[in-house]
């Protein structure tokens, strides 16, 4: 009796999503075969538990050869070893860069070095996450850091050009690139209710408007370091509140405004000069380190609090800030105006974002 044997031979490399998910996730083969046993898969396939574990180690073997490649992405694409099909490539890049909300918490504005990477025991403990998917996550922030820190042009397209990640992840990472630089904090207790997308969506407005990008295109840097000679400029600003005549047209032109519009007005009207003093201060001390790495917890400490205690609504902050800002165009002594848009036009974005009523 003869038997027939169909064999096709091919060289594409298979990736299975759901064991690179488990590689990522910094599992051990061991593990990941113990977690694929659980999800039903022998049931499914038919196969043996010792051809799932050879199986596994086949994937594992194939993506830690893929790593070098992965940690320069241009390479994937050119090289010749691997016969992976485009959409495959981006989907191998795309989620190893990928990061979890929990971990870049815990290091988001701090210095990515050897001493805070000796903290990821510690970070892995709290958030469980594992602690090599923490050092690839961690790895992977340092290596986009050290790569683009210096380069001229948009940090997010450096950062597309050198990594090939889509739109969203590369302004996450700039986000990134951005607080590791500045060192701002968002440590702080008060600061646990914001989200990473509450920090970033803060980050792209300061990159649009406060860094030296936002007025030479042309310059190293230019997205990663804000603009000195502006922040210099911001002192300018306290005449707002050190000059009585102006504070006091400033408060009259904002209440004449609202009034009958906002559901907090007498509170607004109570704390006008306290909400304003604290605004204006924050932009006068930002010619200090400490004052910008502290600007979140001085946001939340002299406007969001404040706000909060007296039970204001977004919608009644929303309508304050626009018309603060907007009333300083009808002060005829103040002669800051672009200054003040400059500033006042970021800080309204991040200021709505960071008030959660």
């Amino acid at each position: 009796m003869t038997n027939e044997l169909d064999i096709f031979v091919g060289n594409t490399t298979l990736i299975d999503e759901d064991v690179y998910r488990l590689w990522l996730d910094g599992y051990s083969v061991n593990d990941a075969v113990a977690l694929r046993v659980r999800s039903g898969i022998l049931e499914q396939t038919g196969a043996t538990a010792a051809v799932l574990q050879s199986d596994t180690m086949d994937h594992y073997r194939t993506f830690h050869m893929l790593e070098r490649l992965l940690h320069a992405p241009p390479k994937l694409l050119h090289q010749l070893i691997f016969q992976i099909p485009p959409s495959r490539q981006a989907l191998l890049i795309e989620r190893y860069y990928a990061f979890d909300e929990a971990f870049v918490r815990e290091v988001l504005g701090k210095k990515l070095s050897k001493g805070t990477k000796k903290d990821l025991d510690d970070i892995s403990t709290k958030t469980g996450i594992t602690l090599k998917s923490c050092r690839r996550q961690f790895d992977n922030f340092k290596r986009v850091f050290k790569v683009v820190e210096e380069m001229r042009g948009s940090l997010v397209d450096n950062i597309q050009q050198h990594f090939l990640l889509s739109d969203r992840l590369a302004r996450d990472y700039a986000a990134i690139v951005f607080f590791a630089n500045n060192r701002f904090e968002t440590g702080k207790k008060k600061l646990q209710y914001l989200s990473f997308g509450d920090f970033a969506f803060c980050a792209e407005l300061m990159i649009q408007n406060w860094t030296l990008g936002a007025v030479d295109s042309q310059v190293d840097d230019m997205d990663v370091d804000l603009d000195k000679e502006f922040l210099q400029d911001l002192k300018e600003l306290k005449v707002l509140v050190a000059d009585k005549d102006l504070l006091d047209l400033h408060k009259s032109l904002v209440c004449t405004a609202l009034r009958g519009k906002l559901g907090v007005f007498s509170e607004m009207e109570a704390n006008f000069k306290n909400l304003s003093r604290g605004l204006v201060n924050v932009a006068a001390k930002l010619t200090h380190n400490k004052d910008v790495r502290d600007l979140f917890v001085d946001l939340v400490e002299k406007f969001v609090e404040p706000c909060r205690s007296d039970h204001w609504a977004l919608n009644d902050v929303r309508l304050f800030l626009n018309q603060y800002s907007a009333s300083v165009h009808s002060l005829d002594g103040f002669r800051h105006q672009a200054l003040w848009d400059r500033y006042m036009g970021t800080l309204r974005g991040c200021l709505l974002r960071l008030y959660h009523d």
